[in-house]
């Protein structure tokens, strides 16, 4: 089953997320290379694909996963929780309609 993992990033991210993204994307490469993923990304912290030094808010992440609880232990594992940018982590089953 699918499930989106809804991260939401702690007050000024930016440096941690850099810092932590190589880790992070390997994480990502991953499930894409197992074709488990279907979409990842974050969430602009300004209404700009580029936000620059405004960072980001947040990421979506939506994967296939055997069970919730193995997808809520993947996010878990994620280096973003280990630096401190992400401070609220949700996972809920997705079901995707289109296209």
């Amino acid at each position: 089953m699918l499930y989106a993992i809804i991260a939401e990033d702690c007050a000024n991210s930016l440096e941690k997320r850099v810092a932590n993204r190589p880790d992070h994307i390997a994480r990502l490469n991953a499930l894409k290379e197992s074709g488990r993923l279907v979409l990842a990304g974050p969430h602009p912290a300004i209404d700009s694909e580029t936000p620059g030094n405004a960072g980001f808010s947040g990421s979506l992440i939506v994967a296939e996963f055997p069970s919730q609880e193995e997808a809520q232990a993947w996010a878990e594992q994620d280096p973003y929780i280990a630096a401190g940018v992400y401070i609220k982590v949700t996972v809920k089953p997705f079901k995707k309609v289109l296209p």
